[in-house]
């Protein structure tokens, strides 16, 4: 439990968020949020570099406005600012874009601001999308630049993206680069992915007016009541199954149609189905494998969000930027879910109990009436009652430590991300742009007042190894013992290869897919577990 002044504290600091980005609703600023030092100069990158023309324009929060964007990156891995005397770089986009800022708390208290962009074929912010891939991503037209601020890693969003692709439809895509506002430089961001309907992303039919075509597809967010909303017929409760006096009501944001697009006929579609999903959890037979909640949600895709929000200790888990969607009834009648948004997670909160790495976060609600403006659903305390569900989540578990979990990859994944960031001066000038370090930045652990970029990652890579080993624990696994791997040679094996085509030593030194090359030209595909 917080201590009480710190608890006091805390719930000033999340009124004072709330109303704070009620006010901006449609904040802007002359500058576009110029950082205080505007003298860093990116003269080359192992990143790519996103430059963005304003052409004098002020970018709004409450609308999109028009405005330029080019994208630099180089086959070669090395990018130059100076686009007049390195004319021949290759662009991998240079059009308009329709620009606004993004976020709730990541905006109005980060003085690095994040944006919202959507690809357009004119400087008509209403005019056609324009369909397009980014940096190798999947095509489309929506697209997010994430602002790590108060995640003083970078690499929250990135890594956990990369740990949970293996257990979702979608998990976003993401790619580090460096951006340019009107000539001066801005710092690290990731261009994202958005979690919403489309081929490459949510592949979701467009509902329809009745029988099956109604039923889907849909696109829901759990979050904050500062957009057209319906409310959950279940208020969240406590530890005895009371309800909370305040800030109970669970509220579910349309997303794909959002509401300017969906019918009346629509939304009450969605709504029922949305009740009919939490009446059966609460339902005395809830746990009967034919008549309970098995009918309405997808219980792998929930314990997937389960197992990923638990492992990152996320603050936002379940309550707030929590995706659900479904599918028609004749492809799927099931509710599934979808992940966003690890810039506080990780150890990377002071309330709520965020960073410490023991406890289960869906308990976190119980704590206080106040420590939670928003509140999470019952359905998990709930879920956790179902035996059945709990061995599967246990067996779930044990996938995931012997794959994308292992101590081994997430090493492996964090040293790639760090060593993306360092290798040519990225995270240096980032901090000269955003010399934060010594400073409190909420919503940092107030025990952790790290001074260098480098303890951060240490406490990072520190608080990961002793949540793993909470959850090992708590879920009942024990890691098998690592065997060596056999050096035996193939005489029938010429080459191995990873899967960008570079040539390995040996397979001792690979994991994930490998191909191997025979004497006799053909070749086959395996995999290396990590």
């Amino acid at each position: 439990m917080l201590h009480p002044c710190r608890r006091l504290i805390t719930l000033l600091l999340l009124i004072l968020t709330a109303a704070t980005a009620r006010a901006q609703t449609d904040a802007y600023d002359a500058n576009n949020y110029r950082p205080k030092n505007d003298q860093t100069v990116v003269s080359r990158t192992n990143l790519p570099i996103v430059f963005i023309d304003t052409r004098g324009t002020i970018i709004h929060k409450a609308y999109r406005v028009a405005v330029r964007m080019k994208i630099i990156d180089n086959p070669d891995g090395m990018n130059y600012g100076d686009t007049i005397a390195n004319p021949d770089q290759r662009t991998d986009y240079d059009g308009w874009i329709a620009l606004r800022y993004r976020g709730n708390s990541s905006f109005s208290l980060s003085a690095k601001k994040p944006l919202s962009l959507k690809t357009i074929e004119t400087d008509d912010v209403d005019g056609p999308k324009r369909k397009t891939t980014l940096l190798g991503m999947p095509r489309d037209h929506e697209w997010v630049l994430l602002a790590p601020f108060n995640d003083r890693s970078m690499i929250r969003d990135a890594l956990m993206f990369q740990l949970s692709r293996p257990f979702f439809e979608f998990t976003p895509r993401v790619r580090h680069c460096e951006v340019v506002i009107d000539g001066t430089y801005y710092g690290v961001y990731l261009i994202a992915e958005t979690p919403r309907k489309g081929k490459n992303r949510l592949d979701l039919d467009d509902p329809g007016s009745e029988g099956d075509a109604l039923t889907g597809g849909y696109h829901l967010q759990v979050d904050r009541n500062d957009e057209p909303t319906f409310a959950s017929r279940y208020p969240a409760v406590d530890a005895d199954g009371v309800a909370y006096r305040r800030y109970y009501r669970i509220y579910f944001q349309y997303k794909d149609p959002d509401y300017d697009e969906i019918t009346a006929q629509q939304r009450q579609y969605i709504q029922q189905a949305v009740y009919r999903m939490e009446s059966s959890l609460k339902s005395d037979d809830f746990a009967d494998p034919d008549t309970g909640y098995r009918q309405y949600l997808d219980v792998t895709s929930f314990i997937d969000q389960m197992l990923t929000q638990e492992f990152a200790a996320n603050i936002d888990a379940y309550r707030q930027s929590f995706h659900i969607y479904k599918r028609r009834d004749s492809q799927d009648p099931r509710f599934k879910t979808t992940i966003w948004d690890f810039n506080i997670a990780l150890g990377n909160a002071n309330y709520i109990g965020a960073w410490r790495t023991d406890g289960w976060h869906y308990q976190n609600t119980w704590e206080s009436d106040l420590t939670a403006y928003y509140k999470i659903p019952f359905w998990w305390a709930r879920l956790m009652e179902d035996s059945t569900y709990v061995s599967e989540l246990r067996q779930r578990w044990a996938l995931y430590r012997r794959t994308t979990y292992s101590e081994r990859h997430i090493t492996h994944t964090i040293d790639s991300l760090v060593s993306l960031l360092d290798a040519d001066g990225a995270r240096e000038r980032n901090y000269q742009t955003w010399p934060i370090w010594g400073r409190a930045i909420w919503p940092v652990p107030y025990h952790k007042m790290v001074n260098t970029w480098e303890k951060e990652i240490e406490y990072l890579r520190t608080w990961i190894t002793e949540r793993l080993h909470w959850m090992d624990t708590e879920l009942g696994y024990v890691a098998e013992e690592p065997q060596p791997e056999p050096l035996t040679v193939d005489p029938a094996v010429k080459a191995y290869y990873n899967m960008k085509g570079q040539r390995l030593p040996s397979l001792g030194s690979a994991t994930g897919f490998v191909i191997i090359l025979y004497t006799d030209g053909t070749t086959k595909k395996i995999y290396i577990r990590p």
